[in-house]
């Protein structure tokens, strides 16, 4: 590994590192913005392996198992713009608040994060620079375009969590998360509960904050967009099929709000 260059604040991303963010379905006319803040687990080359095995770079906590072929499917299905982060949140998480303690964490779950060891001021600055604000600044230059051509939008931030945490199981298959909207996260909760087969969680197995959160506040809420977070258990989502039957029930159920909304005027 690359960690005695991690203070480094001349580099980060190389001419081998791809750039932070990725686009799917631009044109998509969809009223639906997705988003992906957990989507990739790369990491830039010159901090090398963050000091983990790979068995660690693997897990959730580098990033959201399943939710990249997922959510690719469901903006297909829905012709609905996603834009993603392909950088590991062990670099820096990109829902986070840049200055909260867990944006460039030092452990995560019970895993210490040695390349965040000591990490100076300059470093995280650079982190940010480099990966963050470029992520955040194009999903706000894309809900300003959208406005400027009077396209609706509703943002939809796409996540995925552990079946286990801390020794508990968590019984829910899908959770919708949402603070200030009172319009979609309704819509979607009553939608995803007349699933027979589901358990699904309220605000569940999080919540959205100021605190803890960062693109549904700052992009959605400030600007008075709807919105909601989903979150769909990994084990769900471990393997392409699972993928594809989330993405279709997804778009079959965001595609049944839409109408409903659009019936109401509401979009």
């Amino acid at each position: 590994m690359l960690l005695n260059q991690a203070g480094d604040t001349t580099l980060l991303l190389g001419e081998t590192d791809v750039p932070p963010v990725h686009e799917y379905n631009a044109s998509g006319r969809s009223p639906f913005l997705l988003t992906g803040d957990h989507y990739g687990r790369l990491i830039p080359r010159v901090l090398g392996d963050l000091g983990l095995p790979e068995s660690e770079l693997t897990r959730h906590i580098a990033w959201d198992i399943g939710i990249a072929g997922t959510a690719e499917m469901l903006s297909e299905h829905l012709d609905a713009h996603l834009i993603v982060q392909r950088y590991s949140r062990l670099v820096i998480d990109c829902n986070r608040p840049p200055h909260s303690a867990s944006s460039i964490p030092l452990i995560s779950e019970a895993t210490t994060i040695p390349g965040n060891e000591g990490i100076t001021r300059e470093a995280a600055e650079l982190r940010r620079a480099e990966i963050f604000d470029p992520y955040h600044r194009r999903i706000a230059e894309i809900i300003d375009r959208r406005r400027h051509n009077n396209m609706p939008t509703m943002l939809v931030s796409l996540h995925s969590f552990t079946p286990v945490y801390a020794g508990i199981a968590r019984p829910w298959h899908i959770g919708t998360l949402y603070q200030r909207d009172k319009v979609l996260p309704p819509l979607l909760l009553g939608a995803l509960r007349a699933e027979p087969d589901l358990v699904v969680g309220d605000n569940e197995p999080y919540a959205v904050s100021d605190q803890t959160d960062y693109t549904i506040p700052v992009h959605a809420e400030a600007r008075g967009l709807m919105n909601t977070g989903i979150e769909i258990r990994q084990d769900l989502i471990s393997d392409q099929a699972g993928e594809k039957a989330w993405a279709d029930r997804l778009a079959r159920i965001f595609g049944e709000i839409e109408a409903t909304l659009r019936k109401q005027q509401v979009i």
